[in-house]
């Protein structure tokens, strides 16, 4: 249940009604509830201020009229920059960026503050009650209650504390709007969209990696794993020899992207039955109807109950989300170093900016070691067997996939050696060291085929030595830092 919760709420955050239907409906609350206050204190108390005691029903209506005549246009308006700024940054950086833009805290805001003053405005204008108006009054009821309260005139009403209210929230949406002139350029700056999703995926690499449901293996349990093997589907832990011929199939009746996966409820109905699940998929899989979702051990203890449990265990959606998926993120900044180094663009040094995040993200990876694929229950059985992102597959999805992009860029090319480089002293296990160097022989290799001058390939062959020194421990890297201008910086 948590993993759904966690699913509508990110769905929640990335729409544009959220918010301000929240502050719609506060506003509404208010508008009740100060014209309210206002019948209940009368209008005695604002004989002695002049700025109140002035109001009469036509100036107030006056007043109420213009401040939601004005917000409603302000809203149609910010709505119409907001959209174009979206458009503007999805075709200029990936449309996968579009859920960036909708999850935008201080534009939901804004058009929720404008929205919510013209519905306050509204509201209290119903109330506003001049005395030859009668009964005709749709609110006559509350004129006739302050009148006995020895009101301006036999009959009226004005809430004078609903109006300063209307007057202050005016005030509000200015500075709401000042905010939001400034907030639109900014928020479509290139550097601040790197940098917001280069911050996130550092902020789930915390979260999510090691990616553990329920409880990991003690160091007994994960000396059961061989870390070394591959069946070709990810598989990296020892399997019972009947594992595969005795266990019964869960499988899918959704098509679309697995954007999460509820551990909880897996072990919980693992326990229930005393079963073994070994997970097909990660967050991010696109997943058909009828492909295995997972493979339950022994099968004779499967039934439609742990059927439906497991089902219900996986969160589904039309896209990829950043909810439990790294990769995604990964690829974002990815997508937009692509297009920078795409001979349309011609941006090398927005890719750099995009290679130094995914080297911050890489490089803070490394510090954590290598996850387990056993998941216990509270009682130290294994429950689910998980595949669990490792670093190589990270270092591919970071650097792999823009190699034939940075190997044809002078710069970029410089650039990811030098932040293969500043990701040495990070690096805990001799197998993350090997997926560096590995990703560096590809990178070279791929420079060599295209056309660079001979000078160029020289200094990658430099820098390429050098990493190679550092991630053999054959050079210190603060001392190597010190003497080397392109990894130690400008200082």
């Amino acid at each position: 249940m948590r993993g759904k919760l966690y699913a509508l709420w990110d769905r929640l955050r990335s729409s544009y009604w959220f918010i301000p239907t929240l502050m719609t409906l506060l506003a509404l609350g208010l508008s009740l509830g100060f014209v309210a206050l206002d019948d209940a204190i009368g209008q005695d108390w604002a004989r002695g201020i002049d700025f109140l005691h002035a109001n009469k029903p036509e100036g107030a209506r006056a007043l109420l009229q213009t401040v939601a005549g004005s917000m409603i246009g302000v809203a149609g308006v910010t709505f119409s920059i907001t959209i174009a700024s979206v458009v503007y940054a999805s075709g200029q950086y990936g449309p996968r960026l579009l859920t960036n833009f909708m999850r935008d805290t201080g534009n939901q805001i804004t058009l929720g503050t404008f929205i919510a003053t013209f519905i306050y405005c509204v509201m209290v204008l119903r109330a506003v009650h001049a005395a030859e108006e009668g009964s005709a009054n749709a609110v006559a009821a509350v004129a006739s209650a302050a009148s006995e309260q020895g009101d301006l005139a036999g009959g009226t009403f004005v809430p004078h504390v609903a109006i300063l209210a209307a007057v202050l929230l005016a005030l509000a949406s200015i500075a709401v709007l000042i905010y939001f002139i400034h907030h639109i350029p900014q928020s479509i700056h290139v550097s601040n969209v790197v940098a917001g999703i280069g911050r996130e995926l550092e902020r789930r690499v915390e979260r999510v990696f090691p990616e553990r449901i329920g409880q990991g293996s003690d160091a007994d349990g994960a000396a059961d794993a061989d870390p070394d093997a591959d069946d070709g589907h990810g598989a990296d832990v020892a399997m019972p020899d009947d594992f595969y011929t005795q266990a019964r199939p869960v499988r899918s009746d959704v098509t679309g992207y697995l954007q999460g996966i509820d551990g909880d409820s897996l072990i919980d109905a693992a326990k229930a039955r005393s079963v073994v699940l070994r997970l097909r998929f990660r967050p991010g899989d696109f997943v058909r109807a009828g492909d295995t979702l997972a493979l339950a051990h022994p099968g004779e203890k499967v039934d439609d109950d742990l059927t439906e449990d497991v089902r219900y265990a996986f969160n589904w959606g039309t896209q990829r989300t950043a909810l439990q998926d790294l990769r995604f993120l990964v690829n974002e900044l990815v997508e937009i170093a692509a297009r920078a180094l795409s001979p349309g663009v011609n941006d090398p040094f927005t890719a750099m900016s995009c290679l130094d995040w995914l080297g911050a993200a890489v490089a803070r990876l490394g510090g954590r070691g290598t996850p387990d694929s056993f998941r216990r229950d509270d009682e130290g059985a294994i429950r689910v067997i998980a595949r669990p992102t490792r670093f190589e597959e990270f270092v591919e999805a970071a650097f792999g996939q823009l190699r034939p992009y940075v190997a044809a860029d002078r710069n970029a090319l410089f650039h990811e050696l030098e932040t293969l480089a500043a990701i040495a002293p990070h690096l805990q296990e001799e197998r993350q060291r090997q997926a560096i160097r590995d990703e560096a022989d590809a990178l070279i290799g791929a420079a060599r085929q295209n056309e660079l001058g001979a000078a160029d390939l020289e200094e990658a062959g430099h820098r390429y030595d050098v990493l190679m020194k550092l991630l053999g421990g054959e050079l210190s890297f603060e001392e190597t830092a010190a003497e080397s201008s392109w990894l130690g910086g400008s200082a």
